[in-house]
């Protein structure tokens, strides 16, 4: 056979992976305000605002102003925090914040993708100290997330890299021009409609658990859209080391012994009336 005819060798694919809503079931971000109040960095006030964001963001999905009052709302919060405060946080709770609320049906897929060859990257807006230990549990070969500058230590609440939007895309197609990837035969999967360009980036697009607006872009440009509603404990899934009890295990114990002390007094007075 002459030099010529000799086939091309098939370039690497990947698997893209946006992260809240679509691995797993709630912003990862704001699933730490409790570990992150409970290591002294955020005040009730703003544990509140930050519960009353994820509803938000869960109920109505997130448009570009929603994400702009968000990255705003998280900046502002974060500047002054210690990084290796934020980093040990996030270590330490890991399992017990994000373990039960990353989807079985993602956990399949990643695992497909993996079995096929492909490399596994997470795409997400969330910042690179929550993201990055999110995919290392997983098995991801690449993250990118959002990156906020550091001075002394210390967040200066600004941001140097946004993971948002068209940045998402540029990011992907950067990846792949470092590491070879043909992204017309690689995978996306997304649930926002801030997404799209990232969705449009490659081959094989999918709509998971999709907002309005990308279910309509999904039916009108025919890409599946598929639904996962079945949060499963990664520890049946990957073998992990056991987990620790943890400053948000005993956030979450302190607000059930409240909660139990105050339905038990409730039902006192119920009796003796």
């Amino acid at each position: 056979m002459s030099p010529a005819a000799t086939p091309a060798t098939p370039r690497p694919t990947a698997a893209f992976f946006d992260l809240d809503k679509t691995i797993i079931a709630k912003s990862s971000t704001l699933a730490f305000n409790k570990p992150f109040q409970a290591g002294g960095l955020i005040s009730r006030t703003a544990m509140l605002r930050s519960a009353y964001a994820q509803f938000m963001y869960l109920v109505g999905g997130a448009d570009h102003d929603q994400m702009e009052k968000l990255r705003q709302f998280m900046s502002n919060l974060c500047a002054g925090w210690d990084v290796a405060t934020v980093r040990e946080i996030v270590a330490d709770t890991l399992h017990n914040t994000v373990d039960p609320l990353v989807y079985d049906e993602a956990v399949q897929l990643i695992e497909g993708h993996q079995a096929a060859g492909r490399d596994v990257i997470i795409v997400s807006t969330s910042g690179s100290e929550v993201v990055e230990p999110i995919g290392e549990m997983l098995g991801a070969d690449h993250v990118v997330a959002t990156k906020m500058e550091v001075a002394d230590g210390r967040y200066t609440g600004e941001i140097s890299f946004y993971a948002y939007a068209e940045n998402k895309a540029k990011a992907i197609r950067d990846l792949a021009r470092k590491r070879g990837y043909d992204l017309g035969n690689s995978f996306a999967y997304s649930d926002s409609v801030t997404d799209v360009s990232m969705l449009e980036s490659v081959g094989h697009p999918f709509a998971v658990n999709p907002d309005k607006d990308l279910r309509k872009i999904a039916v009108e440009r025919e890409w599946p859209v598929l639904v996962f509603n079945k949060p499963v404990a990664l520890q049946s899934k990957v073998k992990l080391p056991p987990a620790k009890p943890t400053l948000a295990a005993l956030a979450i114990a302190g607000v059930l012994a409240v909660g139990g002390t105050l339905w038990s007094q409730r039902r006192k007075r119920s009796s003796a009336v």
